[in-house]
């Protein structure tokens, strides 16, 4: 019984995630989710491999991340950027890519 109420709890809790993520209204909430790879001014390179996203276009930002969606673009390490974006609609990726490029 135990082990259900955790898996269901773990559930909520991935579920609830989701659903804020859904419901951000602007791309610096939207960053909050990428923050710990890359910087909170993208200023980091993400798994020391990644260019920082500090300085790059909108428009480069949401092609890259459309491709992530996609999985036409990556190395091999790309699942966490797959996993995170399939959650965003292409309204919130360019909210998103809008954000970053000012920093």
């Amino acid at each position: 019984m135990k082990r259900i109420l955790v898996a269901l709890s773990i559930t909520g809790a991935l579920l609830l995630g989701t659903s804020l993520y859904a419901f951000s209204e602007d791309g610096a909430s939207l960053y909050k989710a990428c923050q710990g790879c890359h910087g909170a001014q993208g200023e980091r390179p993400a798994m020391g491999v990644s260019l920082p996203l500090k300085g790059q276009s909108a428009e480069d930002l949401t092609k890259k991340m459309h491709g992530y969606k996609d999985g036409t673009y990556g190395e091999s390490k790309k699942a966490i950027m797959v996993n995170l974006l399939k959650r965003f609609s292409d309204e919130q990726i360019v909210m998103l890519a809008d954000h970053i490029a000012k920093f």
